[in-house]
């Protein structure tokens, strides 16, 4: 008396229909292919943590277990534990392939990057702003209040109007003007 369990029935079925495929029985490759798929993208899955990447990787590993079928041998293994092992070596090459492509690109990245200087960055921002408090000494009191609550308070132009209590259009010129004065004492030349 035989005791197959249903796990041996379905390896059985999945490496006949595998022996099938490799002879171009298509109905057969997609039985392997349901008795088989859920396991591969399992392992896929579990390597590469990406539903999208693991569905593209399991679909090449089926495009060349159909192709490779023939070089199945029964007496090495299952079919499950085939396609599972092709699986497994798909993802892992897509792990390697896109870290040596983050270490490529990072590479090129810092080789690409000119030398920074954090000491005459910082000198560079200190003599902008000390050129805008200057330029701002230019402004009208109305025209620095209006750019001073706009700029550094992070008013909207209604913000400001309705805080001086005046009309939406006064603030808007006050801005404009306030701007251009900043623009020409800056010695900025407009495009």
């Amino acid at each position: 008396m035989s005791t197959s369990s249903p796990r041996d029935a379905a390896e059985t079925s999945a490496e006949s229909a595998l022996v099938a495929a490799a002879r171009g029985d298509q109905a057969a490759f997609a039985a392997f292919y349901d008795a088989t798929a859920a396991a591969a993208h399992g392992t896929v899955l579990r390597v590469l943590r990406d539903p999208a990447q693991s569905e593209e990787v399991v679909q090449e590993v089926f495009l060349e277990a159909w192709r490779t079928a023939a070089r199945f041998d029964p007496a090495r293994g299952s079919a499950r534990a085939w396609v599972v092992t092709m699986a497994h070596r798909r993802a892992v090459d897509r792990v390697r392939a896109a870290q040596a492509s983050a270490n490529r690109d990072e590479k090129v990245g810092v080789r690409e990057l000119p030398p920074y200087d954090s000491v005459s960055e910082e000198v560079q921002v200190l003599l902008e702003q000390d050129e805008v408090r200057r330029a701002l000494t230019s402004l009208t009191p109305l025209q620095r209040e209006a750019i001073d609550l706009a700029y550094y308070g992070g008013r909207t132009h209604r913000q400001i109007a309705d805080d001086l209590a005046v009309p939406l259009g006064t603030v808007k010129t006050r801005l404009r003007d306030g701007l251009i004065r900043l623009r020409d004492a800056m010695g900025v030349v407009s495009a």
